[in-house]
């Protein structure tokens, strides 16, 4: 059965983001795997997404991810990275800091800080509205403009 739900999952994701290993990525590692992560690595260098699942064959985790892989220029244009917990039982550290239930997408910025959570899958766009309103986002922006 858990091999059938496998499947299952990594038909749903399109062929460009998989691994040589049949897991959910892109060339440079978009998308992947919470693992034994910690937030703390990404401080003042990326924003996390994670995206929670109680298992990788909950539809809303695989729409969410679909969205997340389509919008995917737009996402790194803010500096994202997509982290995928779908294992309850392995307690990802990640998992213990930020303690979904069920099915959640979670925006923390560079600054370490939760920002968002939701329960639902979110579009790019109201996902990047959200980053573009952080107090971080609007000064790379300004820093952007009057650098270039």
């Amino acid at each position: 059965m858990t091999r059938t739900l496998a499947f299952v999952f990594l038909a749903l994701i399109p062929m460009s983001v998989w691994a040589a290993d049949g897991t959910a990525t892109t060339d440079d590692s978009f998308v992947r795997p919470v693992g034994d992560s910690e937030l703390s690595e990404f401080l003042w260098v990326n924003r996390p997404i994670v995206v929670f699942a109680d298992t990788p064959a909950d539809p809303r985790f695989q729409q969410q991810i679909d969205m997340l892989v389509e919008g995917e220029a737009a996402m790194r244009e803010r500096d994202v990275v997509v982290l995928t917990d779908t294992d309850p039982s392995a307690r990802s550290p990640i998992r213990s800091q930020l303690r979904p239930r069920g099915f959640q997408m979670v925006f923390v910025d560079k600054d370490g800080v939760v920002k968002l959570r939701k329960p639902s899958p979110w579009s790019v766009r109201e996902i990047g509205r959200s980053i573009d309103k952080t107090p971080l986002r609007e000064r790379e922006i300004r820093d952007r403009r009057e650098g270039g």
